[in-house]
């Protein structure tokens, strides 16, 4: 028996329609001739939690990160039990076996996962299905190859999903911990890709708070040349006046100055560069899924989240190839059927769409057709079924629009035009032009209604008249155009999910920033949409107005500044990103890349003991700094401790629903311990008092009262009072540390070992 395992339902029930029938439908399953078609719900296994490793794990704790399983565990999720033991027993019954996952590394694990957990031993093929039209989905079933040829794509998988666990749990732990200690009441979801991707938000909004518009001028001058009149911006040099550190002239008077010199005679100028440059640009890239984004959210407005749900649901209509493409190329032998999709778009209910079908040419072969830039999947293409568009929602017809669009485009001639650039020395002074002549329109008929921002500059002009070098002019006019800087742009969903993609651009390392201008971005072409969706649903970001720029909170503002570099600016994700597309491509191994990010979540929770956060709490601990007096109850009443515990052991008696603390004055040392603070105690210690002496609770240095006059000082100074040395005594509970300078020094350590346990 042949079993076909799909990713999800609908694509099973495609395959199956695919296979001879007729089509015996059972609970979890298909059976045809051909074989039996099974499907999952995505993920049907789990990765355990930390509490699923070990029950001490529920309760977060400091001392237990990080967390690093020594054998990694999946479960099977509870909603998709049923559907699990119906595959495992199919898989028993099986001969052979299709994995039919979707064409991309996520789809290749969750398959290959299963397999891996019922320990499969029969042969395995995979079925590539980046369209479910009847003729994709049979020429893919007769093109089968064998799974061991993806072996190395879900090691990446599994690198990704276990690094995206060990910085998930521990650092989400580490990190809130953190907070609470200073007083905050938060959780802090911490993730490799998404807390990076907050973090351009946050420092984008910070650049936005922190500008101030410089105000600078600039002159463009008209000159006069025997073929046409034409303007031209003036160019400071080096040694000009009035100049700031980037080369704008802030001072108005100067600008005065010389256009007054300009209009004086002798007004004669002459050409001194000019340079005419053929270039040809090459058709727009079919899309992937984030350029489809992108595009659709620049012109509709759309959200990230909807093109990626809008353009899955023209792909189960059959009418679109696989959506979750990161690939803007396409194979060869899909050049064949053009000539189809090209005559249903001739038909198709757009007169814009039809009339560039009917002019395309198939002897046109753009860039796009390329196997060597393509992996498991391809751009998003129309498939050869014809479309109504009348049929479709708005959303709808405005994805595959676009689609169908750049498709077309694929087979109009290259854009070609004259690049001219123009130089004019005038009274010593350079003027500025350049101007590009349409010597052929090519693919950008589809796209002149398009506002085009390429090539844009303030000299730039569209046509210039034909001249040489050292051809004379005459100046006619100048004038003085006043300008401002203007702030950096909010970030949309779009907009975001564009710096995802083209990460390089905002990594902090110049060095990294050149290696990584090719990489893949960070996220995945699905995931990223449901980061940013995700990160507005948890509060993290607001969309507002018109546009739907995004605005952080103040819990933006608390996780980014939590944080260390490392998780806030993207270089150490982009570059673990390029880590796992090397290993997608064999280069690379799972046990050598997880045992790195293990190093990395290590520090990380390291370092999050040393942050510090604005304290918020009505009762800031005197002692630490670092955290807030919290209102506890032990078994014989309430007092109060310190958040930062273990780390700092201040304690003192509950007053009316306050921290009993002796009103006098203190100094704080250089180590940001104190001098002639209140009387303190170890939480346990006051516990261990309160339960051996109840009703003497008010005398909080009870215990120091009755110690051993004559216990030995040892050589350790007491790093409360920095003045005393501590000694070790033996006082009702068992054996503690004071300081010798009591009643002046009231601290108390807890004794470990016969060592006192210091606030390190």
């Amino acid at each position: 028996m042949r079993l076909y395992i799909a990713e999800k339902p609908s694509m099973g029930a495609e395959i199956a329609k695919c296979l001879t029938g007729p089509i015996a439908r059972h609970d979890g399953y298909l059976v045809t001739k051909d074989g039996v078609v099974t499907w999952g719900f995505g993920h049907i296994l789990r990765q355990a939690e930390p509490d699923e490793y070990d029950a001490k794990y529920k309760m977060w704790k400091t001392e237990d990160l990080p967390i690093i399983p020594q054998k990694w565990k999946l479960l099977i999720d509870k909603s998709c039990e049923k559907q699990f033991y119906i595959i495992k027993n199919l898989i028993d019954k099986a001969d052979e076996i299709i994995h039919a996952g979707d064409p991309d590394r996520e789809g290749q694990l969750l398959i290959d996962e299963v397999l891996d957990y019922v320990e499969n031993n029969k042969p395995v093929k995979r079925i590539l299905l980046n369209a479910l039209d009847e003729k994709s989905i049979k020429k893919a079933n007769a093109t089968l190859r064998d799974n061991r040829d993806f072996f190395n794509l879900k090691q990446s998988a599994l690198a990704r999903a276990r690094a995206d666990w060990l910085i998930g749990m521990n650092l989400s732990r580490a990190y809130t911990l953190a907070a609470r200690r200073a007083g905050h009441k938060v959780v802090l979801p911490i993730g490799r890709v998404k807390t990076p991707t907050l973090a351009l938000v946050v420092r984008r909004e910070r650049e936005l708070k922190a500008f101030v518009p410089v105000d600078y001028f600039t002159i463009k001058a008209e000159f006069s040349h025997e073929n046409g009149n034409f303007s031209a911006v003036w160019k400071p040099n080096d040694e000009q006046a009035g100049l700031d550190a980037e080369g704008r002239l802030l001072d108005e008077k100067v600008a005065q100055k010389l256009v007054e010199d300009f209009a004086q005679p002798e007004t004669i100028g002459q050409v001194s560069l000019y340079q005419t440059t053929e270039k040809k640009e090459a058709q727009r890239l079919p899309f992937s899924l984030s350029s489809l984004q992108v595009l659709a959210g620049k012109r509709f407005g759309y959200e990230p989240q909807l093109v990626l749900d809008t353009a899955q649901k023209l792909y189960e209509k059959k009418m679109t190839t696989y959506p979750r493409s990161d690939c803007d190329y396409l194979p060869q032998n899909q050049l064949s059927d053009a000539k189809i999709i090209l005559a249903n778009l001739a038909q198709i209910d757009d007169s814009a769409l039809a009339q560039w079908a009917k002019g395309t040419d198939l002897k046109i072969k753009s860039r796009a057709w390329n196997d060597k830039k393509i992996s498991a999947h391809h751009a998003i293409i129309p498939t050869q079924v014809k479309v109504k568009l009348a049929s479709l929602s708005e959303t709808e017809r405005n994805l595959y629009f676009l689609i169908a669009q750049v498709y077309i485009a694929q087979f109009f001639p290259l854009h070609v035009y004259d690049q001219t650039r123009v130089e004019v020395l005038y009274k010593k002074e350079i003027f500025a032009v350049s101007g590009r002549v349409i010597k052929q329109v090519g693919w950008k008929t589809l796209y002149s209604s398009m506002v085009e921002d390429d090539d844009k500059s303030e000299d730039a002009v569209s046509a210039l008249p034909a001249m040489q070098k050292k051809d004379v002019v005459e100046y006619i006019d100048a004038k003085i155009d006043n300008r401002a800087t203007k702030p950096p742009v909010r970030f949309t969903a779009a907009t975001l999910l564009a710096g995802m993609k083209e990460i390089h651009k905002y990594v902090k390392d110049q060095e990294a920033k050149k290696k990584l201008k090719d990489v893949y971005g960070i996220g995945t072409e699905a995931t990223r949409a449901t980061i940013i969706d995700d990160l507005i649903k948890r509060g993290f970001l607001n969309s507002e107005g018109k546009k739907k720029y995004l605005f952080p909170t103040a819990a933006a503002y608390l996780l980014v500044d939590a944080l260390p570099d490392e998780m806030t600016y993207p270089d150490s994700t982009a570059i673990w990103e390029d880590h796992l597309h090397s290993m997608a491509d064999g280069d690379g191994e799972l046990n050598d890349f997880l045992t790195a990010q293990i190093e990395f979540t290590k520090l990380l929770c390291l370092k999050a003991n040393d942050i510090h956060l604005p304290i918020k709490g009505e009762h800031p601990c005197p002692r630490c700094k670092k955290g807030v007096l919290i209102q506890r109850t032990g078994k014989n009443g309430s007092f109060w401790g310190c958040s930062n515990y273990p780390s700092c052991h201040m304690s003192c008696d509950d007053e009316n629903g306050k921290p009993k603390l002796v009103r006098q004055s203190y100094s704080v040392n250089s180590n940001n311990s104190t001098v002639g603070l209140p009387s303190m105690l170890s939480a346990q210690a006051m516990i261990a008092q309160m339960k051996n002496e109840p009703g003497k609770r008010g005398k909080s240095a009870n215990v120091l009262e009755h110690m051993e006059k004559s216990a030995p000082v040892s050589s350790v100074h007491c790093p409360s009072c920095q003045t005393g040395n501590l000694r070790r005594m033996n006082g009702r509970n068992g054996f503690f540390w004071g300081c010798n300078q009591y009643p002046r020094c009231t601290a108390t350590f807890d004794d470990e070992n016969g060592k006192p346990k210091l606030n390190t």
